[in-house]
């Protein structure tokens, strides 16, 4: 595995893929347009991909001429083989602790919390780089997911140092709610890679943390 190069930001659009792109270009194109647009990180998210490797090795190509970290959603090994940033893990995944023992020290590794506060304090505590909660509104990608809820976010903020993510039919319109009850990043796929144009609807995004530059503060990687 190549040495991690990018810190994972304190705040901004997590884009996350989707898999209805004809081909391999095409999925990076749009990459490469919702970064111009100002995503500050990228999720490659491959759950019927034709060539996973090829197409995360093609992404992460992308997203170091962008300057944004790469994440590999569930597959560890994957992350492994192309050398991307990290990966993010949820409750039927490798544990954090597995994840670190196969991606090394120097991993973005973040972990689905859902609806619990004590689950993400716990992840912090086990060397989690961030944590994600959602879904907050209803999902196209993951419709029967359980609901989070405001308040969660509000009070991990109160007892988390780590960057916080919100997921679950996010958009530019209610994302500004999220940011207000205490998410560092809004993580998107449906509104930023379901719609025509990924560098426009990336853009409409900006506004909500512009009170936060997008490459301030970036995480270290945590001391292992």
């Amino acid at each position: 595995m190549h040495n991690i190069r990018l810190p994972f930001p304190r705040s901004g659009l997590y884009a996350i893929t989707r898999e209805a792109y004809r081909n391999e270009q095409a999925l990076a194109e749009a990459v490469a347009a919702a970064i111009r647009g100002g995503a500050a990180v990228v999720q490659y998210r491959a759950k019927a991909s034709r060539d996973p490797l090829r197409e995360a090795a093609r992404l992460l190509a992308v997203c170091r001429d962008g300057g944004v970290p790469l994440i590999i959603n569930d597959d560890v090994e994957l992350a492994r083989r192309v050398g991307a940033d990290g990966v993010h893990v949820g409750k039927d995944d490798l544990s954090l602790t597995e994840a670190r023992d196969v991606l090394g020290p120097n991993a973005i590794i973040g972990v689905s919390c859902y609806d619990s506060v004590d689950l993400a304090v716990r992840a912090e505590a086990g060397g989690a780089s961030y944590v994600a909660f959602g879904r907050f509104f209803p999902s196209k990608t993951k419709p029967d997911a359980p609901c989070a809820h405001l308040e969660t976010l509000s009070l991990a903020k109160r007892r988390l140092s780590i960057p916080i993510a919100a997921i679950g039919g996010v958009t530019a319109e209610n994302g500004g709610q999220l940011v207000h009850a205490g998410a560092d990043l809004l993580a998107v796929i449906e509104s930023v890679f379901g719609v025509g144009d990924p560098c426009l609807a990336a853009s409409e995004f900006a506004p909500l943390f512009e009170h936060v530059g997008r490459s301030e503060r970036p995480v270290s990687p945590p001391a292992l």
